[in-house]
């Protein structure tokens, strides 16, 4: 480690962090985010002309290891000593709780805890519900609506339960509830998600008619309608937020499809909400899909379907726009095989 100040120019910070040494900041902040941004900018010059998706996660592991390589000091109680630096105790607090000794933080951590604080005071709009939901650090965020306004589309089958398998922020529990459905159970096993669905069901007026419980997959009892809308990527997280996102072996997806059939009441549906984005990266078949919902003793009633409409499947210069501008958002209708 090296002690660095608002001397140290872009090009040497740049050949410590790839040489491995990391850089403890004592000038400005705002001096320090500028170097952060020239970093970035050295880091991601070279880029091949196609990427794999293996090769893209190589790349992005170690654009994280070389960016987390710019340190700022951090006094207790979550206070960051360096000229022009913001308040960031509530953020801190939020996130790592309480600070009775000084420790130092990568200043890309610190930004992301910052964005996070603002995430959840501001909250993302979701026109299904007409409001808002708050998301907490660590939860993904219901930034794409595909997958939202397929379940607020969808035909609801009869009965008065449902069931949301991995509920993260709540938002499909919510747009149930919206809906009119009579009594959701919204389940999740990450602390952070279920403080965060809680507070969201909350402040929407909901709590009467959804409880979130602490469980890896499904509660106690059976639904006439069980949602679910597991992370889409089987490949390993490498932090906290992208276990939204990345499903290792496809344990998540296959836990509820075989799960399924013992916690739907007779005549009712399962909702499976995945992205096809896996299968134009080679990573799952839709045959192979196909045969866990065979093995499950299900079927496939019907299928609703939507075009991605995030800014990445129409950016030609993402890495992995090929397999993102063909990627379609379905809501699988699952039910007893007959």
């Amino acid at each position: 480690m090296v002690v660095a100040d608002d001397r140290m120019p872009a090009s040497t910070a740049h050949r410590h962090v790839r040489d491995g040494t990391a850089i403890l900041w004592r000038g400005d902040y705002h001096n320090a985010r500028n170097l952060m941004h020239a970093l970035r900018r050295r880091v991601d010059a070279r880029r091949p002309g196609d990427f794999s998706f293996q090769q893209q996660r190589k790349r992005q592991a170690v654009r994280a290891r070389l960016l987390g390589m710019l340190l700022v000091p951090v006094d207790a109680g979550h206070v960051v000593p360096l000229r022009r630096a913001p308040d960031v105790r509530a953020a801190c607090l939020d996130v790592l709780g309480p600070a009775p000794e000084p420790y130092v933080m990568s200043l890309r951590e610190l930004l992301g805890v910052i964005g996070a604080r603002e995430w959840r005071r501001k909250g993302v709009e979701v026109p299904a519900l007409g409001a808002r939901i708050h998301p907490h650090y660590g939860v993904f965020a219901p930034v794409r609506g595909e997958y939202v306004d397929l379940v607020a589309t969808a035909a609801l089958p009869t009965g008065g339960v449902a069931f949301d398998i991995g509920t993260g922020t709540g938002v499909l529990a919510a747009v149930l509830a919206h809906r009119g459905v009579a009594r959701i159970v919204a389940t999740d096993q990450d602390p952070r998600a279920l403080a965060c669905a809680r507070e969201n069901i909350a402040r929407l007026g909901f709590a009467d008619r959804v409880s979130v419980e602490a469980a890896d997959l499904f509660p106690a009892g059976r639904a006439a309608l069980v949602v679910c809308n597991p992370p889409w990527i089987p490949a390993q997280p490498t932090t906290p937020i992208e276990n939204a996102v990345y499903d290792p072996g496809s344990r998540m997806l296959r836990g509820f499809l075989a799960g399924l059939a013992d916690h739907l009441e007779p005549g009712g549906e399962g909702w499976l909400v995945l992205s096809d984005l896996a299968e134009h990266l080679g990573l799952r078949s839709r045959a192979r899909l196909s045969e866990w919902i065979r093995e499950s003793g299900l079927e496939v009633a019907g299928r609703l379907d939507v075009p991605a409409r995030h800014p990445r499947a129409g950016d030609p210069g993402d890495p992995l726009h090929a397999a993102r501008s063909a990627e379609v958002t379905s809501l699988w209708r699952l039910r007893h095989r007959q």
